[in-house]
């Protein structure tokens, strides 16, 4: 199917062809009608890649910091490579979408096969969308009315904030589409309008809905704002502009009256003076999209709905109100339709939007949908496009993936990549990331469908590097497909599924964690360092993990299983390496129950070593993220960030640095690879990765 993207590292538009979604548990897939292109948002994003380096820098300082405090722990290089991976992967464009529901997931009720509904949906041939991002559009709205929804929820939600009473005086500043739907939206709530804009036509426009309208290429706004509101100031401005400028903001303080309220739709520059708002105690609000549960994953992702006692009006509710008023012809939205085009004719839509000539609501169509030509699955060699050439080699490893997150495209693929492995195919559940990670290096296949992989019978090994709630299950259906089997930490997020785990595997084929942390370089030199040391020995290791969102899907108990399990599993595998010895004892001691991601782990040996880990989100990006100090016979070696390694009165040995920082992902890759090659034994122990998982399990779950 088709779909727009991005690049944000040129802004160049591209239209591709990726596999189909697969449905599923609370989503809709839907096969697209119609879509608006978003003529502010956008193309924002297509001028922020078509800048410079530079530009970028400046449009987005609270990155640039967080760029230098990476160069500081880890180095430049790995910092440098890390950005070009950000803006190299393009972003799929697009969240007006009309079109008929073709397959509903589990748990969705409220819609059936063949509905038309209005979404956030990308542009693209197919979407596959959540519950509670969607909304039936009555019979009498048709789909190019409907595309419209999505950008009048985003009105409705900047007036809902300002709260107008009937008879009011409200400016909209901005009179593009969603300026001149907040018109229409005020005006039917019984408010005068002011409407300000430098486009004439949009003016007229403004003017045919019932606004009085400012040219602000001649007239003085302050001046006509204060005639409108009969001297007493205006009770409210809705900024809907696109804009670097900060005067949109200073203007509509000096329009208001006394305690008059300002909220900001759209963008602008926001160096607020305090003068301007201390005398008349003004109110300045940012509208956060369509309304309550945008960016929530509980409300979008989950499709938990908000009781409607507490909260009326929701984004899905918002979706509904506009459909409804359009139904009723309080909205029109047939005069902001400028220009459609075919899908296939993305780019000139584009070019358009992005040019100095006039234009509007510019909308894209699609033709009927036809299920004999959509896939699930697509080969690169069939495509027209520039990807390295997929080389099936008899005597490698013909490896596939489940996953094509960030992790995955960033570190593993590459470092298979570079182990020498054929790389099969790839899976990735919206087709996306899928298609870009296997056109970037050189896959065979790209699916939505994992079952492919384990079908398979050229697929070696599967590499799994999906959430951690699945990897329990797609260990088990690999080890029964008889596939090798490296899958990123932690095996399991519960002592049942690890049980399961251990009952199924037969030895048969390699099953390896990556634990790569104990392939690190400097690790393996500590390792020959402590190899005659047979005296107990004491281990601490400081991670400043930092902190994340607590609705980051890492630290759902469900899902990620928290970053103790998820993420300080590492490190316990690094002391069980150390020391070489089995852990006897542990236990865990958390900050306070409002903080399970900062801790401290204690572990002891069968040889009376010990072993502390402070797993920490609470300190600064500016301190090292990764620090291991060992004492042992009188010396002290000292692990810096994987970068410089230091003994203390330690015989034969002062230090070891790198020029850039190494965490042993491609060693713990090439030992994984070399392993199966030549039946070599599993590079970790499967009684150590079992040892290690269950430890990590039990530390979390009570």
């Amino acid at each position: 199917m088709k779909q727009i993207f991005q690049s944000l590292k040129t802004g160049t538009i591209e239209i591709v062809e990726v596999p189909v979604p697969i449905v599923s548990s609370g989503t809709l897939l839907i096969n697209t009608k119609n879509t608006l292109i978003s003529s502010g948002t956008e193309k924002m994003l297509i001028e922020f890649g078509k800048a410079g380096w530079i530009d970028k820098a400046r449009q987005q300082p609270e990155k640039l910091k967080m760029v230098l405090d990476k160069i500081s722990s880890d180095g430049l290089m790995p910092t440098v490579e890390s950005v070009l991976r950000k803006l190299d992967q393009p972003i799929p464009l697009g969240y007006c979408n009309v079109g008929i529901v073709s397959e509903v997931g589990s748990n969705v009720t409220e819609f059936k096969k063949g509905d038309r509904v209005i979404s956030n949906g990308n542009h693209a041939e197919i979407i596959n969308v959540p519950k509670n991002l969607c909304a039936k559009i009555p019979n009498l709205v048709s789909d190019e009315e409907a595309t419209f929804t999505v950008i009048g929820a985003v009105a409705l939600q900047g007036i809902r904030l300002i709260k107008p009473t009937l008879g009011e005086n409200v400016v909209v500043t901005g009179l593009g589409l969603v300026g001149l739907i907040t018109v229409q939206l005020l005006r039917a709530n019984g408010c005068r309008v002011l409407g300000l804009d430098f486009d004439i036509e949009r003016l007229k426009l403004a003017k045919k809905f019932g606004a009085d309208v400012v040219n602000l290429n001649k007239e003085n706004p302050l001046v006509v704002a204060d005639n409108f509101s009969r001297g007493r100031g205006v009770d409210a401005v809705i900024l809907t502009a696109t804009t670097k400028s900060d005067e949109p903001v200073h203007q509509a303080a000096k329009m208001c009256r006394k305690r008059g309220r300002i909220v900001l739709v759209g963008t602008s520059g926001l160096k607020l003076s305090r003068d301007d708002f201390f005398e008349k105690e003004l109110t300045f609000q940012v509208s956060a999209s369509y309304g309550p549960g945008r960016y929530d994953p509980n409300y979008e992702q989950k499709g938990q709905d908000y009781p409607i006692g507490f909260v009326r009006w929701t984004e899905q509710r918002n979706f509904e109100a506009i459909l409804d008023l359009i139904e009723k012809r309080y909205l029109d939205v047939k005069p902001l339709i400028s220009h459609t085009y075919d899908i296939s004719e993305a780019k000139k839509a584009y070019n358009l939007i992005t040019s100095s000539k006039s234009s509007l609501g510019v909308l894209l169509k699609y033709t009927e949908f036809d299920s004999k030509k959509f896939k699930n699955n697509l080969r690169f060699e069939n495509l027209k496009t520039k990807q390295l050439k997929y080389i099936n080699n008899n005597e490698k490893t013909n490896v596939s993936f489940l996953g094509s997150g960030k992790f995955s495209v960033s570190v593993l693929i590459p470092a298979f990549k570079n182990a020498g492995a054929n790389l099969r195919n790839i899976v990735s559940r919206k087709g996306v990331s899928g298609f870009y990670a296997g056109r970037k290096y050189g896959f065979f296949e790209t699916t939505t469908n994992s079952n492919d992989l384990f079908e398979d019978e050229n697929t070696d090994a599967i590499v799994i590097s999906t959430r951690h709630n699945t990897h329990a299950n797609f260990v088990l259906k690999a080890i029964k497909a008889k596939k090798h089997i490296f899958v990123e930490k932690p095996l399991s997020l519960t002592l049942e599924e690890l049980s399961q785990i251990q009952n199924n595997y037969t030895h048969e084929n390699h099953l390896m964690v990556g634990f790569n942390r104990r392939f690190a370089p400097q690790v393996k030199k500590i390792k020959s360092l402590l190899k005659d040391i047979k005296i107990p020995k004491a281990l601490v290791m400081t991670i400043n993990a930092g902190a994340i969102p607590k609705d980051h899907w890492t630290q759902d108990k469900k899902v990620g299983g928290g970053r103790i399990l998820g993420e300080a599993c590492h490190f316990i595998d690094l002391f069980r390496f150390l020391v070489g010895r089995k852990i006897i004892d542990h236990k865990i001691q958390f900050m306070n129950t409002l903080s399970d991601d900062t801790a401290t782990i204690q572990l002891k040996f069968e040889d009376d070593s010990i072993g502390t880990i402070h797993y920490f989100s609470n300190g600064s990006k500016a301190f090292p993220k990764e620090k291991l100090e060992i004492f042992a016979a009188g010396g002290i070696l000292e692990l810096n960030n994987f970068r410089k390694l230091v003994g203390y009165d330690w015989p034969g040995f002062k230090k070891m640095n790198l020029w850039r920082q190494d965490k042993g992902h491609q060693n713990c890759v090439n030992a994984f690879i070399d392993a199966i090659s030549k039946n070599k034994s599993p590079p970790i122990p499967f009684d150590e990765i079992l040892e290690v998982s269950k430890i990590s399990i039990n530390l979390v779950k009570n």
